[in-house]
């Protein structure tokens, strides 16, 4: 990727550590959880704030900031070549109702982090340099996840994205549009040369392992099934067993076939129920009524394939057994994804010239990234987090993880943007 015009970046070129920290514990301040975490969720006051946060941090470093019409965030600072694509690096500044102070946060900031650093040292590069903060990643309040970034790669239409309503029957669009965050931009208008993000692991392989830095070659593919089972609501003291339409005992069945079939497919498959909403959710009230979605991963398309089959297959089959309704619609949807060769590459080399420990790693987690990889080359970083916790309050990492993960994609950026002598 260099040139006789460029320069590799030397092994002792690394990021301030403890400013990355202290923005981290920055933006943790917006949006506090109950129990040392956060709660920022997507388009909600919090968020709006954390976003402006972001934004003065990117005009004091002397970026450039755009939007579009998703609500995308683009930091742009600009390369000695007007005519050269970007490299992106960016992840998600919304959370989880329950959240971590780390998940998405760490790439966003952590690009702004390399930003602040080359400003430090005078260091130019060929292409311009974007840090992105991509809408609605987690998915929670509205589902799908990383939604604003499939609109982007063009997985989902906008019109159906601003349709998307919370539970509260509050839409995505009015919501954007409520917080001030709609920009002018057309969404995907924008190419790249590469991107990077820089996440926490969300598992425990790389802390297990004593690994600084995991490579990520691939990701896991998922299914969102959203079940809906209906039966019929009645008083739970005076209908007899044998009479009963249980909605609530059609999910139970379902929620063990779920697992069974995930275990059928070992290894490298996962599957669970993880949302579900029970109505009319009384102590005394058979339900009539459960909402609940199950989902499968793997990395590998044929396994995460037959899994949603299957259980389609028996789920109607435990419906049809108890005399209850089914539907069942798909909410959330990416196949395996392979990163770029090169893109990979280049972290490698970092994590080498850089004398971390470092191991090949599969995602297990849906990130942003999964999308682009259809638009650019791409690839991913991640660090360890303690005991592999995440979409917790709990979720913790190490100041020196997330430096050392920064400092990667800090080398892997220069690489890519091409430093200039």
């Amino acid at each position: 990727m260099t040139t006789p015009d460029t320069q590799t970046p030397g092994q002792n070129l690394k990021v301030n550590g403890d400013r990355l920290w202290d923005s981290l514990m920055d933006m943790a301040k917006i949006g506090p959880g109950v129990a040392g975490g956060n709660n920022r969720q997507t388009l909600t006051d919090a968020d709006a704030e954390g976003r402006a946060l972001f934004q003065s941090w990117c005009e004091a470093a002397g970026m450039t900031m755009g939007l579009d019409t998703m609500g995308n965030m683009f930091a742009t600072r600009a390369g000695e070549d007007p005519e050269a694509l970007p490299v992106y690096m960016g992840s998600h500044l919304d959370t989880q109702p329950t959240g971590g102070k780390y998940d998405g946060v760490l790439g966003v900031l952590g690009g702004l982090e390399v930003v602040r650093t080359m400003n430090d040292l005078g260091i130019k590069t060929k292409h311009p340099i974007v840090v992105t903060n991509w809408t609605n990643e987690e998915g929670t309040r509205f589902a799908p996840a990383m939604l604003a970034s499939g609109v982007f790669a063009g997985k989902h239409t906008q019109d159906w994205a601003y349709g998307r309503v919370d539970a509260e029957g509050k839409s995505f669009g009015d919501e954007l549009k409520r917080i001030g965050w709609v920009g002018d931009e057309p969404v995907g208008a924008r190419k790249m040369h590469a991107m990077f993000e820089l996440h926490i692991e969300q598992g425990p392989i790389l802390e297990a392992e004593g690994k600084d830095i995991g490579v990520v070659t691939h990701g896991q593919g998922l299914w969102w099934l959203q079940c809906t089972v209906t039966g019929k609501d009645a008083h739970t003291g005076s209908t007899p067993m044998n009479m009963r339409v249980n909605a609530g005992l059609g999910m139970a069945r379902m929620t063990e076939a779920a697992h069974q079939i995930a275990m059928a497919h070992q290894p490298h498959a996962v599957g669970a129920v993880g949302h579900c909403d029970v109505f009319p959710n009384s102590r005394n009230v058979i339900p009539g009524k459960v909402v609940f979605t199950v989902d499968f991963r793997s990395p590998d398309l044929g396994k995460l394939t037959s899994m949603r089959a299957q259980y389609e297959a028996k789920a109607k089959e435990i419906a049809a057994d108890l005399g209850l309704g089914l539907e069942i619609e798909p909410v959330g949807h990416f196949d395996p994804v392979t990163f770029d060769e090169g893109c990979v590459s280049a972290v490698r080399a970092a994590a080498e010239r850089l004398g971390y420990s470092h191991m090949d790693i599969v995602s297990g987690a849906g990130h942003d990234a999964c999308w682009i990889n259809d638009l650019a080359p791409t690839a991913m970083i991640m660090c360890p987090c303690v005991d592999g916790l995440s979409h917790n309050e709990a979720e913790e990492i190490s100041k020196d993880w997330a430096a050392a993960g920064t400092d990667v994609m800090l080398h892997a950026v220069l690489e890519t943007a091409e430093v200039v002598a």
